[in-house]
């Protein structure tokens, strides 16, 4: 085990090695239950009479053929139909909530101010504004200090997840918006320095969130119940 992967573990993620591998879970419980139904309604389609009991098997066949193409042509299509087929697993909410709130709380101790956020299926976000900020990234010159205040929110959702689950599942969309701040930044950094920045960023978020549970439990309760984004705020305050 690596320092980093220990200093992790130590701070209490459940399976520090496996943390940035992307998780396949949603997508591979999607294209079972898709490859498993058609399967058995062509089954069944075999035993209509006539013509009907020849053509729909191949037919319903297809869809598994089709969306397995799809997949492996252009995945972002079936991003949608995934992400709503994901919220069948029962610790889905509860995962959105977590990895959210943990976006949305850290930024708040890090000062960087909170435009709005959405835990819908498919949308979940936390959006932060900030005109300076804005400008800073939308020309490529994010400084190291600005740097470093994203990456730790961007890593915010997957270390509360690893925290909590053996296995992240939402740490894809993360480590893509860390790399769009890489690669925003100016001078740029080294493959080997963007490595130890993400390392750095999980071990700091998870610092934060351990640090304040009770905030970060309170803030999941009122994103959960669609509070505002001052409502929000003012949980987190209540319960400092």
């Amino acid at each position: 085990m690596s320092r980093v992967a220990w200093e992790l573990t130590t701070l209490g993620i459940k399976n520090a090695e496996n943390l940035a591998i992307p998780s396949v879970r949603n997508d591979a419980a999607f294209l079972f239950t898709v490859v498993g139904t058609t399967g058995f309604l062509a089954v069944l389609a075999g035993q209509l009479p006539g013509d009907w009991g020849f053509f729909l098997p191949y037919l319903i066949g297809s869809i598994s053929l089709v969306v397995l193409a799809t997949g492996s042509i252009s995945p972002g299509l079936l991003q949608a139909a995934i992400s709503g087929f994901s919220s069948f697993f029962p610790d889905y909410k509860e995962r959105i909530a977590r990895h959210e709130a943990a976006h949305f709380l850290v930024a708040y101790l890090l000062g960087l101010p909170i435009l709005g956020y959405s835990l819908d299926i498919g949308k979940e976000h936390v959006n932060l504004i900030d005109e300076k900020l804005e400008k800073l990234i939308y020309s490529g010159q994010l400084n190291a200090k600005e740097l470093d205040r994203l990456a730790v929110v961007a890593m915010a959702g997957l270390a509360a997840e690893g925290l909590k689950y053996d296995k992240v599942v939402g740490q894809s969309a993360d480590l893509f918006t860390l790399q769009r701040f890489l690669n925003r930044s100016k001078p740029q950094l080294s493959k080997d320095q963007q490595q130890n920045l993400t390392r750095w960023a999980v071990l700091l978020a998870g610092s934060l969130l351990k640090n304040n549970v009770s905030l970060h439990e309170a803030l999941m309760e009122a994103m959960s119940n669609n509070a505002t984004v001052l409502q929000c705020i003012e949980a987190i305050e209540r319960a400092a």
